[in-house]
């Protein structure tokens, strides 16, 4: 198995199992980090075991390797073909005239879930900043971009959040908070990886352009348990 295989449950059986809740097969991060679920197999049993751990009425983000199949018990909310995409060819520097990037944490929390209520780059709620470093810019006090670190498994950490306001897209800050998130990465001696919608094309230009490549697809489901 590749390190990345089965990223969601790797990681909460890993480098974020504090961040974990668990039933039998399944575990998910804490509600306020994130909606993200996985099992160790997508069978059964998995599936027996994530419905107990959300109850009945609740839903489950989760990663699988094909196209969710229909199955009794639980209903598809949402879901889209992902591509995972890994960069290996190390980092560029921050140009030194490029406006300046904070350090987001707690305090930004409210404004943070706001940008990506806006901006739905991926389930974000108010303690995702918990699961490691999150950048971003401030325009006359508002913050207008932002990215950040999500799943952790031994060797890598995601890139993902990455967001910038409809009122500020065009001036490069995606591309800038992207390269000081893959810096601090790369400086830890990990390999950075991200999930991007297969059809974002414009997202996928620009992941390629800083040196990420494809190594498979993940299928993103929304499932909702009845």
């Amino acid at each position: 198995m590749h390190a990345l295989d089965n990223c969601i449950w790797r990681a909460l059986t890993t480098r974020q199992v504090q961040l974990a809740e668990s039933f039998e097969q399944a575990r998910r991060f804490v509600r306020e980090v994130t909606s993200l679920c996985a099992f160790e197999e997508a069978n059964l049993q998995g599936y027996a075991a994530l419905g107990k751990l959300v109850g009945v009425g609740s839903t489950a983000a989760v990663f699988l390797d094909s196209p969710y199949e229909a199955r009794s018990g639980w209903e598809l909310v949402a879901g889209a073909p992902l591509l995972e995409m890994v960069c290996d060819n190390g980092w560029q520097p921050v140009s030194d005239s490029a406006p300046d990037i904070i350090q987001l944490g707690a305090h930004d929390a409210a404004e943070m879930v706001e940008l990506a209520t806006l901006t739905r780059p991926g389930p974000f709620g108010i303690r995702t900043h918990e699961l490691g470093t999150y950048v971003g810019i401030r325009c006359e006090e508002r913050l207008v971009a932002m990215a950040g670190e999500r799943l952790k498994v031994p060797g890598y950490t995601e890139v993902s959040a990455v967001c910038t306001h409809p009122d500020h897209t065009g001036k490069g800050y995606a591309t800038l908070l992207m390269r000081e998130i893959i810096r601090g990465i790369g400086e830890r001696g990990e390999i950075p990886f991200l999930h991007v919608r297969r059809d974002n094309a414009r997202a996928v230009a620009l992941y390629e352009r800083l040196g990420f490549r494809t190594r498979t697809t993940v299928h993103y489901a929304v499932l909702r348990k009845n």
